[in-house]
C-alpha cells in the first residue's frame, strides 16, 4: 500500500476516534508472548490500536501517548480515551511529520499544561516546526502560547523530542530538514539541540549569546536523557548507518555533515558509540541505574547501553519498530511504531508495553 494512502487511513481512523469517549482499544495488562525479552522478562501490553505513537508521558496512574496524526491517548486504570489536540496551525501530513514531541509540565496535576512539538503547513505547501504550550480541557487539548516557531522542516528529519532537564530548562531536538549544511550554521535552528526557559525565552547562560542553540552538528536527533550526575545524552540517526549515541556538552559541534562514525576533524566531537555499518535508527532515550535504554526503529529492538562498560544489548525484540521509551520508579514503558508507514503492522498495532524495573535489575549483565 502506498505510504500516503496508509497515512490517510490512519488519520481518518484518528479523527473518527477523536471524541474524547472511552474506546474499545483499552486493554488490561497481559503478557505478549510473541515479543521476546532477551533477559528473561515478558513485557505486558497496556494499550493496543495506537496510531503512529511518538511520545510517552505519565503522571500518577495516568499514561499519555502522543499520536503523530494529532491526538493524545490517555490510559488510566484500564480505561482509554483518544483526545483531540486543537492546534492553531494545520498539522502536516508529510512523511515523518505531525504531532511529535509531547511533555507534561511538572505541575500538570494542578495546571493541566503540557508542551508539544509539531509540524504545520504554511498555506504555500511549505512545512515548519514549532514548539507550543497546550492546555488540557476535559477530554481535549488546546494550543495556547507559541514558545518557538520557524524551526526548519521539510519532508524528513524533523527531530522533535522534548525533555525537561535537571536544571529546569526545556530542551528540544531539531533535525536538518534534509539540508545538511544548516546543522553547522549556529544561526539556524535546524540540526541542533535547543535549550530554553519553560516560558520559551532564551536562558542567559546558553553557550551562544541570544541563541537557543545548546549544541550543533546534528542530523536527526530524537532522544534525550540525563544520568544521575546531570550528564546529557542524545540519540541520533546517521546517514544510512553510523547511528549515534552522544554525550552532550554545551556549545560543542557534533560533526554532521562534516564527519560521522570514527572520522575526525578539529573541534568536532565523536559519538560515545555508533552503529558502524549497521542501522539502529534510534529514537526515544531513557536512563536508569547506569544504563541508557534506546528505542530503535530500523533496529526493531529496545536496546540497553551500559555507560560504564560500553556494552550494547538488545533486551526486547520482535515488537517491530520502537519509537519511545519511558522510565518511572517501578516500570520501563515503550511503544511500538509499526503503523508509521514504514513498518508491518498487525491488526492490533501499535502498542504500549511495560516491564518491571525489578526484572531488569535482576537480569542486567
Amino acid at each position: 500500500m502506498k505510504r500516503w494512502l496508509l497515512y490517510f487511513l490512519m488519520a481518518a481512523l484518528t479523527l473518527a476516534g477523536c471524541n474524547g469517549k472511552e474506546e474499545d482499544s483499552k486493554t488490561d495488562p497481559k503478557p505478549d508472548k510473541e515479543v521476546a525479552g532477551t533477559l528473561g522478562q515478558d513485557p505486558e501490553v497496556l494499550v493496543t490500536n495506537l496510531h503512529s505513537p511518538w511520545s510517552i508521558q505519565k503522571v500518577g496512574s495516568a499514561m499519555y501517548v502522543s499520536e503523530r496524526t494529532g491526538s493524545i491517548v490517555e490510559w488510566n486504570k484500564g480505561k482509554l480515551t483518544r483526545q483531540p489536540v486543537e492546534l492553531k496551525k494545520t498539522l502536516s501530513s508529510k512523511a515523518e511529520a505531525g504531532l511529535l514531541g509531547f511533555l507534561l509540565t511538572p505541575d500538570f496535576s494542578e495546571s493541566r499544561r503540557a508542551y508539544a512539538y509539531y509540524t504545520y503547513e504554511d498555506g504555500s505547501g511549505n512545512s515548519i516546526n514549532r514548539i507550543v504550550s497546550l492546555q488540557k480541557d476535559n477530554d481535549k487539548w488546546l494550543e495556547r502560547e507559541t514558545l518557538i516557531d520557524g524551526i526548519p522542516s521539510g519532508d524528513y528529519h524533523h527531530g522533535g523530542r522534548l525533555k525537561l532537564g535537571p536544571d529546569g530548562m526545556l530542551y528540544a531536538t531539531t533535525g536538518d530538514a534534509k539540508k545538511p549544511e544548516i546543522a553547522q550554521d549556529t544561526v539556524s535552528l535546524g540540526g541542533k539541540i535547543l535549550r530554553m526557559n519553560p516560558d520559551g525565552t532564551i536562558p542567559k547562560d546558553n553557550p551562544f549569546a541570544n541563541s537557543y542553540v545548546y549544541s550543533y552538528g546534528h542530523r536527526n536527533p530524537q532522544g534525550l536523557a540525563w544520568d544521575d550526575a546531570g550528564k546529557l545524552y542524545e540519540s541520533e540517526h546517521g546517514e544510512s548507518a553510523h547511528d549515534e549515541i552522544n554525550e552532550i556538552d554545551p556549545g560543542k559541534n557534533y560533526g554532521w555533515p562534516e564527519i560521522e562514525g570514527d572520522q575526525q576533524k578539529p573541534d568536532m566531537i565523536n559519538p560515545l558509540i555508533h552503529s558502524g555499518e549497521n542501522t539502529w535508527a534510534p529514537s526515544g532515550l531513557a536512563y536508569f541505574d547506569g544504563k541508557l535504554f534506546i528505542a530503535a526503529l530500523r533496529g526493531e529492538s529496545l536496546k540497553q547501553y551500559d555507560i560504564k562498560s560500553g556494552k550494547m544489548t538488545d533486551i526486547i525484540t520482535n515488537a517491530g519498530r520502537i519509537r519511545d521509551v519511558f522510565v518511572d520508579e517501578e516500570f520501563l514503558y515503550f511503544i511500538s511504531n509499526n503503523t508509521d508507514g514504514r513498518g508491518n503492522p498487525d491488526e492490533t498495532d501499535d502498542k504500549l508495553y511495560r516491564l518491571p524495573l525489578s526484572q531488569l535489575e535482576g537480569n542486567m549483565p
